[in-house]
């Protein structure tokens, strides 16, 4: 790559990311549905010609913000469930870790949690399509565990759907807590996951 072309390239990548932080702050206040990607070129100061050398359209960007928000969060995720330690050390690691991902990506978690179920179906089916991701690799954690010897896959999964679902539920309750009450909705969240699991050791009866 000659230097020109490089530094051509950095160009678009900086137009590129420029365009995805002002969607993420103008989605603070409304739904992607409504965002217009006029709205979008005029906050980050380009021609709207030029958000099309990027994406395709305003569900293409929603993908894409959806990639940002949650595809490097696969590793953090098994790391922390692969931690050494008993059942509550690990449920407490992950509360802690929600809460730090609220507290550090606020409008990319407030952004999941309104599209999730929202009116834009690629980004419906690309957090869906995240989120069942990762079920499957806290299936696959599960399936390590002694508690788990004699589960079939598909209970494995629906116990990791769970943990899943209650993630993003805990995330939600972050998001519309003050932070001084946080240590509530953190105890909360730990009781709830501390009885999946009592509840799961029980599965096989």
């Amino acid at each position: 790559m000659s230097h020109t072309s490089g530094i051509r390239q950095a160009q678009k990548q900086k137009t590129r990311q420029a365009l995805l932080d002002a969607a993420l702050r103008l989605l603070e206040e409304q739904s992607l549905s409504s965002l217009g990607l006029r709205e979008v070129t005029r906050a980050v100061g380009v021609a709207p010609a030029a958000f099309y050398r990027h994406f395709r359209d305003t569900a293409d960007l929603g993908v894409a913000l959806v990639d940002e928000a949650l595809g490097s969060l696969h590793g953090t995720i098994r790391t922390t469930l692969a931690a050494t330690g008993d059942t509550d050390e690990r449920i407490a690691a992950t509360v802690e870790l929600i809460g730090g991902l609220v507290r550090e990506y606020p409008a990319h978690v407030r952004f999941i949690a309104r599209e999730r179920h929202g009116g834009v179906a690629p980004v419906r089916e690309a957090i869906g399509g995240q989120l069942e991701r990762f079920a499957r690799e806290v299936a696959d954690e599960l399936a390590g565990h002694p508690e788990s010897a004699g589960w079939e896959r598909d209970d494995l999964l629906m116990l990791a759907g769970l943990y899943v679902d209650h993630m993003v539920m805990t995330a939600s309750a972050f998001l519309a807590t003050p932070r001084d009450d946080w240590d509530r909705v953190a105890g909360t969240a730990r009781r709830r996951l501390r009885l999946v699991s009592l509840g799961s050791r029980h599965w096989l009866d």
